[in-house]
């Protein structure tokens, strides 16, 4: 009999198929470029979370004050915004110099890192971490709130909407989406475009012609207003500071440009002041004529959080016309456009500060993998969970979001602020007292409206981020000290090394076995080659017929390697394992103990079904041991039923798979040649491993041919053998040129009677010998 022993390259992987498909084909590494941004580009791609919250952020104030201060609430708008705008420009005023002294990417984070050390720069992590899984929750919700308000038939399903935009988002992140260039920029420019349009528009009617105004008392489903002097009955000073804590929410975002200075073209720090400037200017703008026209015109937030307050200042100053119709749906759809952008940019920021906080060693080493198509794709899937989680908790609801919202973003701008002022107070460069007093004032106010909103907004929701704020950095900080205590031991280990490392006087390999079969035999393979001094199998016998069959197999085979059967009469194979490396250590100081665990691996799914982990106990408890090691040797049991038998169907649903991803790579561009891979034979088996109904291939002499017939037609009947038994092969057609003596090769499929295959009906044959006296 004639064996092959040609070495195939491996098949992808069902999974790594199914990705391929999805994802597309993975990017090389040679392929990861980062676009330097222009200003007017930079300006639209890095804005959008800033000037997209304008669309919210009056509306999220006059819910807060409306319920207490009646029609009052609309007169109390503007100096609130005001006050924001004071400290929209603070704040713009403090990152301008952040942007300038930092280019590298990070913002806050890499301020309070250089400045406070990486430990204290885990607040600003945890910040920064929490505000980009909220802005994926607050603009997608928002966005979709811009759709109901125009199409209000979808208002019942606006969380199913938010949830399907945000996955979506991670879908097209997962494949490599690039947030550059004009068409992330256009969103940004057509939003500034209509409410610069609808702002004009309406102070040009207002101060001339006057505009119409809702009747914010009398509004079906609008949020509920009280009767009487609002002022006088129920504007307390907390409501006033929780409708500023709700107002502060439009000040995400101002840090965007901050976290990416490096995508800047020279001078980088230059151009991205300005643009920060020109981005500030816009927002301070923005929100200015929308808090005028929401007063202007008493837009009311509904309870149901849709039409929304901008959806309905623009309906009262573009009117009913054709031209306002138009006008309106313009508006709504710019909205939309920029606070889904807005969203969007999450997927880049979240994984980009992981990368950074991993590479500090404050997060798991996984987040700052690049995935198939060159993204941190951990930290999308991650942001991508956290924000589902947050939109189904809270419904979905924006003003529920808001109270999550501005702790993290002004907690943020805090710390750049102190780490500004720590920056100017060591380094003392021209114009150092004007800068630190800029910062410094940045930080202070920062750090009161982050208290404003932990005590104004406990009750609403803030009380969750006030508690998962410090354990996230608790958790940050106590995984930095594992991964601390693995290098200071790997340092004592460059520095106090043994004089004997590595020297040992013996090996002893023990090759676990609880049955015999080809894994078992590829691991004593494995052993031989490590040249120990003594190499034993053995069995921890729990069951004496087991344990007894094994020794009976180890025989039949002729296994030279001695077997050695140790009673287990309490079951505890893990425990038995310790035991026996423990006893070999102790009967010889100075040698090495090594475990050979034998796996026979699947298909995941299938290995998980079929096979414990007791391997894996086995080798976590030996690996703790000193002068001990044990190994998982694996060997591929599906190839090898693949090979034997490949029309099982999960085979066959593999092949499919496979002629899917070879259409795939036949289209590929980077494919220089294309290659056939015609279908190997299936791999020769002993006839008693046959397995009825399964395609495979046998090799046998031929003892003895008998003719019958039946329904009237002839049929063959041929006996062949090998020296493990014996099987019969029928041919209703064929079977010219057998005879008794010939060696004949077959593949085809034997047929189950009871418990063993009796016949292969009409396989394909080939003669590999004559009889030796033809």
């Amino acid at each position: 009999m004639t064996h092959d022993h040609r070495v195939t390259p491996p098949r992808e992987s069902i999974g790594y198929t199914l990705k391929r498909l999805i994802l597309g084909k993975p990017l090389i590494t040679d392929q990861l470029k980062s676009e330097r941004l222009s200003n007017p580009v930079a300006l639209g791609v890095l804005s959008p979370d800033a000037i997209s919250s304008t669309a919210y952020g009056t509306e999220v104030i006059l819910i807060e004050l409306l319920p207490y201060a009646a029609l009052a609430a609309f007169t109390l708008l503007l100096p609130i915004t005001g006050v924001i705008l004071v400290i929209l420009i603070l704040v713009a005023a403090s990152y301008r110099q952040v942007v300038m002294t930092y280019t590298k990417a990070g913002g806050s984070y890499i301020v309070a890192r250089e400045n406070f050390g990486p430990r204290i720069a885990q607040i600003a992590a945890a910040a920064l971490l929490i505000d980009y899984v909220v802005t994926v929750a607050v603009q997608a919700a928002a966005g979709t709130v811009a759709v109901i308000s125009a199409v209000k038939s979808l208002g019942p399903y606006s969380l199913e909407i938010t949830i399907g935009v945000v996955l979506l988002m991670c879908f097209a992140n997962l494949r490599g989406l690039r947030e550059a260039g004009r068409p992330f920029a256009m969103p940004t420019y057509f939003f500034v475009g209509m409410l610069s349009v609808m702002i004009v528009t309406g102070v040009v009617r207002h101060l001339f012609w006057g505009l119409p105004q809702y009747d914010a008392a009398h509004l079906v489903g609008a949020v509920p207003v009280t009767h009487g002097d609002g002022l006088v009955m129920g504007a307390t000073i907390l409501v006033l500071l929780r409708a500023f804590a709700n107002g502060g929410a439009s000040l995400t975002g101002v840090e965007a440009i901050s976290n990416t200075v490096g995508s800047f073209r020279d001078p980088q720090g230059v151009n991205a002041r300005r643009v920060l400037t020109v981005m500030a200017c816009i927002l301070a703008f923005l929100l200015a004529g929308v808090a005028y026209l929401a007063y202007a015109t008493h837009a009311t937030p509904y309870v149901a959080g849709y039409p929304s307050v901008l959806s309905e200042i623009s309906r009262a100053v573009f009117g009913d016309g054709v031209a306002g119709h138009i006008l309106y749906a313009l508006v709504q759809i710019s909205t939309a456009a920029i606070l889904f952008t807005g969203a969007n940019t999450s997927f880049n920021g979240f994984p980009a500060l992981a990368n950074f906080v991993s590479e500090d060693r404050f997060l798991p080493r996984q987040l700052s993998k690049r995935g198939h198509r060159l993204v941190f794709s951990n930290g999308i899937i991650v942001l991508t969970v956290l924000a589902v989680v947050l939109l189904i908790g809270t419904g979905g609801s924006v003003n529920a979001l808001v109270p999550f919202y501005a702790i993290g973003v002004f907690t943020g701008f805090a710390m750049a602020g102190y780490g500004m002022t720590k920056h100017h107070l060591t380094h003392k460069s021209d114009g150092w007292r004007h800068k630190l007093a800029i910062n410094l004032s940045a930080g202070i106010i920062s750090t009161v409206v982050v208290l404003i909103f932990a005590i104004a907004k406990f009750t609403e929701g803030a009380w969750l981020v006030v508690v998962i704020f410090p354990l996230l950095v608790f958790a940050l900080m106590r995984l930095n000290r594992e991964y601390r205590a693995e290098a200071a031991i790997l340092e004592r280990f460059r520095t106090d090394r043994p004089d004997n490392f590595g020297v040992y006087t013996g090996h002893y390999v023990y090759v676990l076995v609880n049955s015999v079969d080809l894994a078992v035999i590829e691991a004593l393979r494995y052993g031989r080659g490590l040249r120990a001094d003594q190499l034993t199998a053995v069995h921890f016998m729990v069951d004496e017929d087991v344990a007894d069959r094994i020794r009976k197999r180890w025989e039949h085979y002729g296994l030279v390697t001695p077997l050695r059967i140790i009673d287990c009469p309490d079951r505890r194979v893990v425990r038995a394992a310790h035991d026996l490396v423990c006893t070999t250590s102790e009967e010889h100081p100075d040698a090495n103990v090594t475990l050979l665990l034998p796996r026979r691996s699947y298909a995941p799914l299938l290995g998980r079904l079929l096979h414990d982990r007791t391997a894996d106990r086995i080798a976590q408890a030996v690996s703790r041991m000193p002068h001990a090691a044990a190994t998982i040797v694996p060997f591929d049991v599906q190839s090898q039923i693949r090979e034997a038998f490949p029309d099982m169907f999960e085979e066959r649903v593999t092949r499919e798979l496979e002629k899917v991803q070879d259409r795939m790579a036949h289209s590929d561009q980077d494919r220089v040649d294309d290659y056939e891979h015609p279908e190997a034979p299936p791999t020769v088996i002993a006839i008693d491993g046959l397995i009825g109904g399964q395609r495979t291939s046998i090799e046998g002499r031929v003892n003895e041919i008998t003719q019958k017939s039946r329904d009237g037609k002839p049929l063959l009947l041929v006996t062949i053998g090998d020296d493990s038994g014996e099987v019969t092969v029928s041919f209703s057609r064929g079977g010219d040129g057998i005879a008794t003596g010939q060696v004949l090769r077959l593949v085809g499929k034997a047929r189950q009677n009871g418990n063993r295959p009796v016949f292969m009906t009409d396989p394909t044959y080939s003669i590999i010998e004559q009889p030796a006296d033809s």
